[in-house]
């Protein structure tokens, strides 16, 4: 049985992070802040449960930089390292019992709590919400979508050979919302930090700011 009412949050971090480099960009230093850190506590004004998606080895680096956060996450780990966002997102997912869950890339470390409550809101009653970006293409690493059906999507994906995220929402019964209408929403709540020179351009941001 799964909560109705409530909002529960996946973070994917299992990726090995071929751009950033030798370093796991989960855990990279941002503003004396880890990236990671950033995502679970923004998600965590929204969320009432949160589900890191890892790798097993990358548990305990983790854990010390969500050490001290006041965030208790659960975690998900991979039975097959890096199978990609859709196994991700079925392993988070499965994790947790909440009728709704957000999905949260682990390098989206601006995330606005106010797009995911926008998103939740509108998610009722369909398979998810997602954002419609002005080049017309969906945002499915802010999403939410419906616990149970997602999961099961993802599965039967899978199962078929065919990991794309897009494969997966063609799925589903999605509300969609324009970004354009997201006038309340922070504009860097997709900036996306996934190479080293996007890491010292947001750290020198935030140290402006």
């Amino acid at each position: 049985m799964t909560r109705n009412g409530s909002l529960g949050g996946v973070v994917l971090a299992g990726g090995y992070s071929t751009r950033f480099g030798e370093s796991d960009k989960a855990v990279a230093d941002l503003a004396g802040t880890p990236m990671i850190r950033r995502v679970v506590d923004r998600l965590a004004r929204v969320a009432d449960d949160c589900v890191v998606n890892c790798r097993t080895d990358q548990l305990e680096p983790i854990r010390d930089a969500l050490s001290g956060s006041g965030v208790d996450p659960r975690y998900a780990t991979d039975p097959v390292p890096d199978r990609g966002p859709l196994s991700g997102m079925q392993i988070g997912l499965e994790a947790l019992d909440r009728e709704y869950a957000v999905v949260v890339a682990c390098d989206m470390p601006f995330v606005d709590p106010v797009l995911l409550e926008v998103l939740h809101d509108r998610a009722r009653g369909h398979d998810g919400a997602v954002v419609r970006l002005a080049d017309g293409w969906l945002q499915p690493m802010q999403a939410v979508y419906r616990t149970e059906t997602m999961a099961r999507v993802c599965e039967e994906r899978l199962s078929a050979g065919d990991g794309r995220v897009m494969a997966a929402l063609e799925e589903l019964d999605l509300a969609t919302v324009a970004e354009a209408d997201l006038e309340c929403v922070s504009d860097r709540t997709f900036d996306s930090i996934d190479t080293q020179a996007a890491r010292r351009d947001a750290t020198r941001r935030l140290e402006q700011s």
